[in-house]
């Protein structure tokens, strides 16, 4: 049985347990099985499987952010991200920034060559699911900070779902013009539309407005040379590009032929093993893909380390 066999076995096998909302996974039963499925992918173009879960999204307060003259600075309520279970940079011990912790690891060194060949694009990394609804923006928000968190690295975070943007409402900042834009338009500097973060070392790059012919300016020659020049003009960023889901929208896969790395979130006890091996069949150029199971349900007792210390809000 081959690892996505595995991976999938875990999926579609009943209904979520009824009153359960999602909690940060356990991470003392399923670390393990993320790092031995991680350490498979620098060689490998089958899916791993991760193991994480998430909270139920709250949505923004329009007055979380603030504009700073025109200088694309926005603030970004850390306290509002804690509530709604995202990881935050004053609050490191807790369940959810350990699951983080543990995913991106892997990740970073396949992009940087720490122990390990380096990837070619390694540092490009594409979050995607099979189907909408699965959490991969609350995934793509969270390895965003997470990885933002490193002593060495920037990260930039790019909103590349670009029918259904959802990064600027998660994160409670506005923003206007972005990606699309600068696509279609070349007088429109990169620099006019990234958005600076008082999360340090996390810049964020929106989705734009709306085109009609948004899968052909993703296909560009355009986007090609973009891609190569945020992803070769500072050594140490690493780019995470938030994308459709993969049967949802086309743009997806014209994402993954420029993609080193991709992470596949898949929602744990609905998604079915068709709908993953059909998703899958549409990033077969990227030669390391993994596979996050989310959503799954927490065991007994998983709250006890960190109920213990009282370092994760209930």
């Amino acid at each position: 049985m081959s690892i996505i066999e595995k991976a999938a076995g875990k999926i579609g096998t009943g209904a979520p347990k009824p009153g359960v909302v999602a909690n940060p996974a356990e991470t003392a039963r399923d670390a393990s099985l993320i790092e031995s499925a991680l350490s498979k992918q620098g060689s490998s173009s089958h899916a791993s499987p991760f193991i994480a879960t998430t909270v139920e999204p709250i949505f923004s307060d329009p007055d979380a952010s603030v504009m700073e003259g025109n200088s694309q600075v926005q603030s970004i309520n850390l306290a509002r991200l804690h509530r709604m279970g995202v990881v935050s940079p004053d609050a490191e011990k807790s369940k959810i920034a350990e699951e983080f912790r543990i995913i991106k690891r892997p990740l970073i060194a396949n992009a940087f060559g720490q122990g390990a060949a380096r990837v070619k694009n390694g540092n490009l990394i594409m979050v995607t699911s099979s189907l909408p609804g699965e959490g991969k923006s609350f995934c793509a928000i969270n390895l965003a900070i997470s990885m933002a968190m490193e002593m060495d690295r920037t990260v930039l975070l790019i909103d590349a779902d670009v029918a259904k943007p959802r990064v600027p409402e998660y994160l409670g900042i506005h923003a206007d013009k972005g990606l699309l834009d600068v696509l279609q338009d070349k007088n429109l500097k990169l620099s006019d539309v990234m958005i600076k973060t008082d999360i340090a070392k996390l810049t964020i790059l929106p989705a734009g407005r709306t085109y009609k012919r948004a899968t052909e300016l993703l296909a560009s020659a355009a986007m090609t040379r973009l891609i190569e020049d945020i992803g070769n003009r500072y050594p140490d960023r690493i780019i995470l590009f938030d994308s459709p889901p993969l049967l949802a929208t086309s743009e997806s896969s014209v994402l993954a032929t420029h993609m080193g790395q991709i992470v596949m979130v898949v929602e744990a006890e609905k998604t079915s093993q068709d709908a993953v091996r059909e998703a899958l069949s549409h990033i077969q150029s990227c030669e390391v893909v993994g596979m996050l199971l989310n959503k799954t349900t927490p065991t007994p007792g998983a709250d006890y380390y960190y109920g213990h210390y009282g370092s994760y809000g209930k």
